[in-house]
């Protein structure tokens, strides 16, 4: 009896050591698998979140990049043209062709300021530097005619008009552009006429009575150009002497 009390106490005790031998350690184990493979899938769903913000950010960084580089003709853009427009039409109608009365120089001088007005209106809105803009300044500001010279006063003006149409480019405030022209069209109106100083004048003359080039017949030369010109000569510089054609050529200078 005691026997088998004992055999059923012994079975027993060898079923629970083998419960808790072979059992318990699979449920035991499958818990820490299945909150590893949770934390594995939450970090696999945040890197993705992570490579989708990314590429929004990516995508939108292009799209402004996009939208700065989009050319828009707003009201600044018609504004500053019309600035440069009215600062040009002033000094030439008021200054330049009252005194010079060239109109093929005009046509050059409308159409270099308005092409580079538009050069440098691109180059800023583009984003490319500034320095391609003043390059172009500086190499039309050097251009020369190969059919035919331009005078000092021409390259002057050229200068100017390029300088207005690069500052009205740049989309300066309203207020700035027109205190900046209107102080260039002022400064040329004072300069190039009688305003401030006396207009003087230049032109060259061949001159056949070569003894009259002698310094103490100066006076009497100047008198008789006066009389054959009708300007109101007062100086003269001797350039060449042609001792075989008996002939000068003189730079008389006179006041408009």
């Amino acid at each position: 009896m005691l026997t088998n009390c004992f055999v059923k106490v012994r079975n027993k005790v060898l079923f629970a050591l083998l419960l808790f031998v072979f059992v318990l350690p699979v449920h035991s184990y499958a818990i820490p698998v299945d909150a590893m493979q949770s934390d594995a899938v939450e970090a696999v769903a945040a890197d993705n979140e992570h490579e989708t913000e990314e590429v929004l950010t990516v995508e939108k960084k292009k799209d402004k990049d996009k939208d700065k580089d989009k050319i828009q003709l707003n009201s600044t853009f018609y504004f500053s043209l019309l600035i440069d427009l009215a600062a040009i039409f002033l000094i030439i109608v008021f200054v330049y062709y009252p005194n010079y009365k060239k109109l093929d120089t005009i046509f050059t001088f409308i159409l270099f300021n308005v092409v580079i007005f538009l050069l440098t209106f691109v180059l800023n809105k583009v984003k490319i530097s500034m320095g391609a803009a003043f390059g172009l300044f500086a190499v039309f500001s050097m251009l020369r005619y190969r059919t035919a010279g331009i005078g000092m006063k021409d390259m002057t003006y050229l200068f100017i008009f390029i300088a207005i149409g690069l500052v009205s480019g740049i989309q300066l405030e309203f207020h700035e552009l027109a205190i900046i022209t209107g102080i260039i069209f002022l400064v040329t109106l004072l300069i190039d006429t009688n305003m401030i100083l006396k207009k003087e004048s230049s032109n060259i003359l061949r001159y056949e009575k070569i003894e009259m080039v002698k310094p103490e017949k100066r006076e009497e030369l100047i008198a008789e150009l006066r009389e054959r010109t009708g300007l109101n000569i007062h100086r003269i510089s001797i350039n060449e002497l042609d001792y075989l054609k008996d002939t000068v050529m003189i730079t008389y200078y006179y006041y408009d």
